[in-house]
């Protein structure tokens, strides 16, 4: 076998896909608390080694995790306010709103009007006497260590409130970059401010530490996902213009997506700035090195989304009415792979290969070592050679039913014709009436050396609880599972995904 640049995924394992804002917590939304621990156990206690969540960072408008306001920072809402009450940073009569928040979906909205001020709360208490508290210590050293990405992160964040969440290209012109920014008098002025935010990004990281070695300890890793773009209204693109492509005036003039695929006949109009691979390479590099040293530390596998950018990318003009007016242009290619297996020899990757895949593309996973990945919703298409199908995958593939923009298997199977559900039916031999477990069987069957499994499948749900829907702009995000179904899940399952663990050598 030809030397490749990175390591394979450990051999025959299992692991699930559950984004950590589905999460059960009595905070309106899932967070790194007490329930984030109870769900490391559960997947203990029914043999999976590994936990898959999607990007963590801080959403802005839309409130997907795929467009977030900075590829470093992590995202406030997942702050466990717990541990904030036992230090005495907050009084637990300051949290009965939040408490009152649905369990079974997440309100963005509500959240973004009540988590922020309880989070001043917390700072204004902090800011008094920071030295009574246990933390102050470890917090001095978050902040020397991440001073590079924190500072501009924190003043895009302080500016951005200022302008009343305006995206950065609205505000003054003298502060449409973080380097003419830091010259303002506002910079000076809003001290306090930037202080806040820095101070969340502890608690964040602070949390995020506890729980990453606690999944450690249960011998669980972890599986980051990293967009390949990032969002145009971001803390990036302020600090890093230089690094995409714009025009005179500092604003894309082409911007990202797909051409019409499986999920939309427009194709999708992500719309985030292009890197300037040609004029900026090299500093590309060292932007993405640093991004992926900064994740490494927080997980242990990196799913690299939308891998194929890499190879070539969808170039659309910006004031296109939708994605089919576009063109494919070379990307950085083999050579980004190669500098990025320099700086992190020992780097785990899970390279997202799906949509319109190139011969090109092919040869680039295969030859970079990357695991890619397997989807058995796109299987059944009435050809035997789909490369989908259980009987033709590999090892070096991860193998998912659906991912989270695909619909449950449950919700996959019922919205299927009658000739692609006598496919599924004949091709497992089955009757379709458990579609979720027969998918889940079929995956520990499966040569792949990794499988994952959707928390909505375990809990066997249909297409109420689908997590995201490609193109549409409503809706996403929010589904959540409760406490009693994760506990109930693990009293009726854990003996059978034991079994199928034992069976297959997972």
């Amino acid at each position: 076998m030809a030397q490749t640049l990175f390591p394979p995924l450990a051999h025959r394992s299992s692991g699930v896909l559950a984004h950590l804002s589905s999460l059960p917590s009595d905070f309106g939304i899932g967070t790194l608390g007490k329930e984030a621990r109870r769900f490391i156990d559960f997947l203990q206690t029914c043999g999976f080694s590994y936990w898959q969540m999607c990007p963590i960072g801080p959403t802005g408008y839309g409130d997907s995790p795929y467009q977030s306001l900075s590829s470093f920072a992590g995202n406030p809402y997942f702050i466990d306010f717990e541990e904030l009450i036992e230090n005495k940073l907050l009084e637990n009569g300051q949290l009965s709103t939040l408490r009152g928040l649905s369990k079974i979906k997440t309100n963005y909205q509500v959240l973004y009007q009540l988590h922020e001020p309880l989070l001043r709360e917390a700072f204004a208490k902090f800011h008094e006497h920071p030295s009574k508290f246990p933390f102050h210590s470890e917090q001095t050293v978050f902040l020397r260590k991440n001073q590079e990405w924190l500072m501009p992160y924190s003043t895009f964040r302080a500016f951005k409130k200022y302008f009343n969440d305006a995206p950065f290209w609205e505000w003054d012109p003298h502060l449409k970059t973080y380097e003419k920014a830091q010259k303002s008098q506002l910079y000076k002025d809003l001290h306090q401010e930037i202080e806040f935010h820095k101070f969340v990004q502890f608690l964040f990281f602070h949390q995020w530490n506890s729980l990453y070695q606690y999944a450690k300890s249960k011998n669980i890793k972890l599986i980051g996902d990293i967009p390949i773009f990032i969002a145009r209204d971001s803390a990036d693109l302020w600090s890093n213009s230089s690094l995409f492509k714009l025009d005179g005036n500092g604003n894309p003039d082409h911007v990202s997506g797909v051409p019409p695929d499986y999920f939309s006949e427009l194709g999708q109009f992500w719309g985030n700035p292009l890197y300037n691979w040609n004029k900026a390479g090299l500093k590309c590099y060292k932007w993405w090195s640093e991004r992926l040293k900064h994740n490494f530390k927080l997980f242990d596998v990196l799913r690299l989304d939308h891998f194929r950018g890499f190879e070539s990318y969808w170039s659309i003009p910006v004031n296109a009415p939708d994605a089919r007016t576009g063109k494919w242009l070379k990307g950085p290619g083999f050579s980004f792979f190669k500098y990025l297996s320099n700086e992190l020899p020992e780097a785990c990757f899970i390279a997202e290969d799906l949509g319109m895949i190139t011969e090109e593309v092919i040869a680039m996973r295969e030859k970079t070592g990357l695991a890619g990945m397997a989807i058995l919703q796109f299987a059944f298409d009435g050809d035997p050679k789909n490369a989908f199908l259980p009987h033709n995958l590999t090892r070096n593939f991860v193998a998912y039913a659906g991912t989270h923009d695909n619909d449950t298997s449950k919700g996959w199977y019922d919205h299927l014709n009658d000739s692609q559900k006598d496919q599924v039916r004949r091709y497992f031999r089955i009757s379709g009436n458990d579609i979720a477990w027969d998918l889940i069987r079929a995956l520990y069957e499966s040569p792949c050396n990794l499988i994952i499994i959707a928390m909505q499948d375990l809990l066997n749900k249909g297409s109420e609880a689908r997590f995201n829907l490609p193109g549409s702009s409503q809706g996403n995000w929010q589904w959540r599972f409760t406490l009693e179904e994760l506990e109930l899940l693990q009293k009726k399952s854990s003996n059978s995904l034991q079994e199928l663990k034992w069976l297959y050598s997972r």
